[in-house]
């Protein structure tokens, strides 16, 4: 690898870290939050559906996991109070899942996380400078799904 190439790569796996370093801490400084980092993400991909319930199939497709691990993640997260399940009214075997009270408080903690970070970076970058990293890391991500096909 060239120099650049080494040090961009360092870059990127460190960042991957520190990221999932920082939200474990964050979980572990609260008493209150039981939730693992995986269980955090879950509750994220359920929070996005806002005020409209999400399917198994779709948070399934999003984190690019299974039907049954999903379904199981979601059975541990209503356990603890953070989900709720829903039959479909029009076809039962439609499972529809959202944030109860304490989910979406919890989501709302981890999501000010994310956005004080991209916060912090983008600070004092420019708009040509925003657009150059929003389009690396968008390479970063085709490559990395790409990958999972």
């Amino acid at each position: 690898m060239k120099p650049f190439e080494e040090q961009l790569n360092a870059v990127i796996v460190d960042t991957y870290r520190s990221i999932l370093k920082v939200e474990e801490t964050i979980l572990k400084r609260s008493d209150k939050i039981d939730l693992s980092i995986n269980e955090m993400h879950m509750l994220e991909a359920v929070g996005k559906g806002k005020d409209r319930r999400r399917t198994i199939s779709e948070l399934a497709e999003e984190l690019n996991i299974t039907l049954p691990s999903v379904t199981v993640a979601i059975n541990k997260l209503m356990k603890k109070g953070y989900v709720e399940k829903v039959r479909g009214e029009e076809d039962g075997r439609i499972v529809y899942v959202s944030l109860t009270r304490m989910g979406k408080k919890i989501d709302s903690v981890h999501r000010y996380f994310h956005e004080s970070m991209v916060r912090s970076i983008i600070r004092d970058m420019t708009e040509e400078e925003q657009q150059i990293l929003y389009k690396g890391v968008m390479k970063l991500d085709q490559f990395l799904k790409d990958q999972l096909k």
